[in-house]
C-alpha cells in the first residue's frame, strides 16, 4: 500500500488543488451567470415572429451544441489576442456553450406557464413587455431552477477541459504535481474527492428543489 498510496503526498498536493478548486468554482460561477442571462435572451429571441431572426439563431445554437466544448475552447483561444487571459476565454466559452442548452430549459419553462396567465394579462390590458416582466418570466424562471442547477453541476464537472487553454484548475494542478513528483495517484484521487465534495451536496440541493417545486 505504501508504494501505491502515500498520505504524505496526498496532503502535500492538497494546497495546490485547493487553489485550483478556487479557479474551478470561479469558472463555474461566472460561466453560469453568462449562460443564464444569454440563455434567456436566446429563448426569447427564438420566439421572435420573424424568420430572419429565428433561422440564423437556430443554426448558431445547433452548431454550438453539436461541436465539442474542448474544440470550442481551443479554437477561441487560438483566435484571441495574446493579452486575453485563458480564464476569461474559459468564462466566455463555457457561458456561451451552456447558454444554448439553458435556452431550451427556459423555453420549456415559458411554455409551461398556463395559457390563462396570458389571457388574464390581456384582459387587464397589460402591455406586452410588462406581461413578460411581471407575469410570465417570474413563473417560467421558477420552473427552470432545477434544470439550471443540473447544468451548473455539469459545467463544474467539465472545467477540467480548461487545461487545453493553459488555465490551472484542479485537474491541471494535479497533472503538474504528478509530472514533478512522478506520483499521480494521490493527486488525481484528491481531485476526484474534491469534485465529489462539491457536486454531491449541490445535487442533493437541486433534487430537493425539484421536489419542492413539483
Amino acid at each position: 500500500m505504501g508504494d501505491i498510496w502515500s498520505w504524505e503526498r496526498a496532503w502535500e498536493v492538497l494546497p495546490e488543488l485547493l487553489r485550483g478548486l478556487v479557479v474551478t468554482i470561479e469558472a463555474t460561477v461566472v460561466g453560469m451567470v453568462i449562460a443564464s442571462i444569454l440563455g434567456l435572451f436566446i429563448a426569447l429571441a427564438m420566439r421572435a415572429p420573424t424568420r430572419w431572426v429565428r433561422v440564423p439563431l437556430k443554426f448558431v445554437v445547433d452548431f454550438i451544441r453539436m461541436t465539442p466544448l474542448l474544440v470550442q475552447l481551443v479554437f477561441v483561444y487560438l483566435l484571441s489576442p495574446p493579452w486575453v487571459p485563458g480564464l476569461v476565454i474559459g468564462f466566455i466559452v463555457l457561458g456561451v456553450h451552456y447558454a444554448t442548452y439553458m435556452s431550451e430549459v427556459y423555453r420549456a419553462g415559458i411554455e409551461a406557464v398556463p395559457r390563462g396567465q396570458w389571457e388574464a394579462a390581456t384582459a387587464l390590458n397589460m402591455a406586452r413587455g410588462r406581461t413578460w416582466r411581471a407575469v410570465i418570466l417570474p413563473q417560467a424562471i421558477r420552473n427552470t431552477l432545477p434544470g439550471l442547477g443540473n447544468y451548473a453541476i455539469s459545467m463544474f464537472k467539465e472545467t477540467p477541459f480548461l487545461f487545453a487553454i493553459s488555465v490551472v484548475e484542479m485537474y491541471t494542478a494535479a497533472q503538474q504535481y504528478g509530472a514533478g513528483t512522478f506520483s499521480y495517484i494521490e493527486a488525481l484521487t484528491m481531485v476526484g474527492l474534491l469534485f465529489l465534495a462539491v457536486s454531491y451536496p449541490t445535487s442533493l440541493l437541486v433534487r430537493r428543489m425539484e421536489i419542492r417545486l413539483a
